[in-house]
């Protein structure tokens, strides 16, 4: 969870160990909405792939497809952010118009995950899905421009409050300003998945995303509320343009420019930019030159950032098949995404201290592109592992009915022995005394009836619109009539099933007025459990536990390897991508490489929409092992690309330009010296010979 910090200075901020005085009593607000905002998004995040799973029940591969465009989104709009703060309303007002429909945003989200907000059936669900899902399409929108305006605009908002005197300061309160980035998504992840796990709602009693969604929503609206505070403090720098909108022109010119001469017999140009030089000047041309050969090296790097996001998606998703007892503590699968971030607390300073000295006595050149080669090859191992403990999950899961099947688990409530026969060639069953079955697979299009018996006593049933679904049927002698009830228990929206915590629960049963509690069996993490009342009385509750899908057995702490790989990536991968990015470009065009990293973050994202529709691979394992291999491609290409570059000093590049400009400016002085001088000559011989 590293954040992509837009600013030049990263460098120095992190390096930086100097305490000093002197701040802008105007920073620490802004500080104070960094960390409020990023609690606000990332808590948000932290919870958003179980909650479009278990609230709005969509299967896992939409689940997936809509997290990845939420955050695709987040990072195509700070290039809109970007251009309307520096040509249109300035850093000031852009945070602030944005950040009033971020908090917007996130309202909308918390009041679209009320259960009580429509309709409920008997589990709690909601009755009316469409209400729900709206209001967190047009949240997730909102937020996603919101957060994406802002974030190119709320760092450089903060270093213009410093002086040009002040860079000991200015840099100091990027490192703070950074800490602030990534204590508010460490904390906001341990916390939200708390609060989700929480139960609320007047009718029922269900998970809380009203109060996971909430809280952040209340902390976006702090870090406004803070931010408007320090209004009369700030040193607001009016807008000068934007040079992304430069770059983009004379980029547009000098295609222009060469289409419209393709025809022609024109001398060559040494660079198909040189065809900008009618309009633009060699500085702006050559300085675009040096963005583009970086650009160029970001073409496959959003396959990196395409499996690290799956974090949050696909990894959480696979947490929730897993065991989280950690003993003391019961992991909840969104929290395993603290993993990351608390590795990379631990893993930069290792990396920078101990791994890269350590490499560079051994006489190794593990130069900048060497290192995010390495990166993307730790990341492609990192779902090599997701895949193998995707394989040992799939051995501890349950078979669920594909298409064109029905499963059907049958309980005997009675004391007698009975038999169920579901019609020729189709599967017939005998259960002793309080005898059940595990589901069993029976064709759809075959299963029409039944039959039922106890001895001689026999009753039929027409069965209609059975689908892809799993059903229990339950039976019983009632002195000579069969009772048999068949029940839907595949989907919580069907089923009558509870969720809580695991461990034990209090079960309270009234019957016939008597009133019976007890304490159940402890229930595993992911289990499900039909039980049984046999009676309530004087005696007591008996009840009996029916084993409907085991409890989950492979443990979370199995992700941890993946987890680790994966950071250590992103440590080699992001932290040195940008900072080859700065040294690679202008001074001046660092805004420019940031809006190109960050698209390559929304690419990554779409790629994993693309690769997730496209793929008809049924086992999970297997679309690890295909995100892999692309990576691990896309990895070859990157190195044999690294391998042809050569590296520039952009301060020398921009050193030549300026001697070039005033070698330049000295001859053109020297030009107007002489024409002045020879036209007073001539003024001499006229007045003479007059």
């Amino acid at each position: 969870m590293l954040e992509h910090f837009p600013d030049s200075q990263l460098a120095a901020a992190i390096q930086s160990r100097g305490h000093c005085f002197g701040f802008p009593i105007s920073i620490f607000f802004i500080v104070i909405n960094e960390f409020c905002e990023r609690f606000s998004y990332y808590g948000m995040r932290a919870v958003l792939v179980l909650y479009f799973k278990f609230f709005l029940h969509w299967d896992d591969n939409l689940s997936t497809v809509i997290y990845h465009t939420f955050v695709a989104l987040c990072y195509l709009t700070p290039i809109l952010g970007a251009i309307v703060a520096d040509s249109w309303l300035g850093k000031f007002k852009t945070i602030v118009s944005l950040s009033i429909v971020y908090t917007i945003g996130q309202v909308v989200m918390a009041i679209g995950s009320i259960n009580d907000l429509t309709d409920h059936n008997r589990d709690g669900t909601p009755d009316v899905l469409s209400v729900h899902i709206a209001l967190s399409v047009v949240g997730l929108i909102l937020i996603a421009f919101g957060t994406g305006g802002i974030k190119p605009c709320v760092a450089a908002f903060g270093g213009d409050q410093f002086e040009d005197d002040q860079e000991k300061q200015r840099s100091m309160f990027f490192s703070i300003f950074y800490l602030s980035i990534n204590a508010g998504s460490l904390i906001s992840t341990i916390v939200t998945p708390i609060l989700r796990g929480e139960e609320c709602g007047i009718h029922t009693k269900q998970r809380c995303y009203p109060l996971a969604f909430g809280v952040p929503a209340a902390l976006m609206a702090v870090a406004l509320v803070v931010f408007i505070t320090g209004s009369s403090m700030y040193k607001k720098v009016l807008p000068q343009g934007n040079i992304m909108v430069r770059v983009s022109k004379c980029i547009a010119f000098a295609v222009k420019n060469r289409f419209q001469h393709r025809s022609k017999q024109v001398p060559k140009r040494e660079h198909w930019l040189d065809w900008a030089s009618e309009k633009y000047d060699n500085r702006l041309i050559t300085q675009t030159k040096m963005v583009l050969r970086v650009l160029f090296l970001y073409i496959p790097l959003p396959m990196f950032w395409a499996l690290f996001d799956q974090q949050g998606s696909r990894w959480t998703l696979q947490a929730t098949t897993m065991d989280g007892d950690f003993g003391a503590i019961q992991i909840q699968p969104d929290q395993m995404q603290t993993v990351n971030p608390i590795l990379i607390i631990v893993m930069v300073p290792v990396v920078d201290t101990v791994v890269y000295p350590l490499i560079k006595k051994c006489g190794i050149s593990f130069t900048p592109l060497r290192r995010m080669t390495v990166g993307m090859f730790l990341a492609a191992m990192a779902f090599v592992a997701a895949a193998l403990v995707q394989v040992q999950i799939d051995k501890t899961l349950p078979v669920f009915p594909v298409a064109g099947q029905t499963q059907i688990k049958v309980i005997n409530l009675d004391t007698a022995e009975a038999e169920v026969n579901f019609g020729p060639g189709l599967h017939n069953v005998h259960l002793p005394s309080q005898g059940e079955t595990d589901y069993f697979t029976l064709d759809t299009a075959s299963l029409n009836a039944l039959t039922v018996s106890f001895g001689n006593l026999t009753k039929s049933k027409t069965l209609t619109a059975l689908g892809q679904n799993r059903y229990t049927l339950e039976i019983k002698n009632d002195n000579g009539n069969i009772i048999d009830t068949l029940v839907n228990v595949q989907t919580c929206s069907a089923s009558n099933y509870t969720a809580f915590e695991k461990g034990t629960k209090e079960i309270v049963a009234v019957t016939n007025g008597s009133k019976c509690q007890q304490q159940s069996m402890p229930f595993g993490f992911g289990s499900a459990y039909t039980i049984i009342i046999n009676e309530c009385g004087s005696s007591g509750l008996k009840m009996r536990y029916i084993k409907d899908i085991p409890p989950n057995t492979v443990h979370m702490a199995w992700q941890i390897p993946q987890y680790f790989l994966m950071t250590c990536g992103e440590v080699v991968f992001s932290v040195t991508g940008l900072e080859f990015s700065y040294s690679q470009a202008p001074s001046n065009m660092k805004s420019v490489l940031q809006a190109g990293w960050l698209l390559t973050v929304a690419v990554g994202n779409i790629i994993v929409l693309i690769v997730a529709g496209a793929s008809k691979l049924d086992k999970q394992w297997a679309e690890y092992v295909l995100f892999a291999s692309l990576l691990l491609a896309v990895c070859i290409i990157f190195a044999i690309m690294g391998y042809f570059y050569t590296y520039v000093d952009p301060a020398e590049v921009e050193a030549q330009l300026d001697e070039e400009e005033t070698k330049k400016k000295k001859e053109m002085e020297i030009g107007k010296e002489g024409t002045a001088y020879e036209n007073g000559d001539i003024a001499k011989v006229s007045q003479t010979e007059m």
